[in-house]
């Protein structure tokens, strides 16, 4: 490996750093998009059976907003009844969309950065095939009198230059790729998840309030 790196020359290093960085992310968003941490199978029902009677506690409130990202959302409506209890539908349908859009933006982070990463690597690696030709045309020399012409030692570097690179920066490239469009598809699911329980919840949720007739 370090014989790979030393023939591709000084324009590898920024696309190792990349690939450093996309692993760490990939392996960070495997890590909090587990459904158990973003929206557990049997939440909502435990919820809906927890209040079946009577709003609960700050302290019951808190502690489902700790569980996970939908946690948190439910526990915005239960807050917003709960803090006032004359709320109307549209009160509670907008609290619960700010707390669906926070959440969201929870389930985006690094996202952007794992589809910079995956647009900036083949660019990266186009610049490492410049900085290769360069060499190569470097490596041209006038011909001598000799009728010997050229630096066939430059030359090998600079095609090793270009070819390395270019081929890691796709190595670093289609993986991260991949993974983005995975987690955006991961979010969109979660994000719909978010939704229906909102819709679910809510006329369960207004049963408490005291709205004039």
């Amino acid at each position: 490996m370090f014989s790979i790196i030393q023939a591709a020359g000084w324009p590898i290093w920024p696309l190792i750093l990349c690939s450093i960085v996309a692993l760490a992310l990939v392996i960070e968003r495997f890590s909090s998009l587990r459904t158990v941490r973003v929206a557990p199978q049997r939440l909502l029902d435990e919820v809906i059976s927890v209040t079946s009677k009577s709003l609960p506690a700050p302290e019951v409130v808190n502690k489902l907003s700790a569980n996970s990202v939908l946690g948190s959302v439910l526990a915005s409506g239960l807050r917003a009844v709960i803090a006032d209890p004359r709320i109307t539908e549209d009160g509670l349908r907008i609290a619960f969309e700010t707390a669906g859009r926070a959440a969201v933006h929870r389930l985006e982070r690094y996202l952007n950065t794992l589809g910079t990463i995956a647009s900036a690597a083949p660019l990266l690696g186009l610049f490492g095939t410049v900085v290769g030709m360069i060499e190569i045309f470097g490596s041209q020399a006038p011909a001598t009198t000799a009728g010997v012409g050229g630096n066939p030692e430059q030359l090998a570097h600079g095609i090793s230059i270009a070819l390395y690179n270019t081929a890691f920066g796709l190595v670093v490239a289609i993986p991260s790729l991949m993974f983005y469009r995975y987690f955006r598809g991961r979010i969109d699911e979660y994000t719909i998840d978010l939704e229906q329980a909102s819709e679910r919840i809510m006329p369960h949720l207004l049963r408490f309030t005291s709205r004039p007739n």
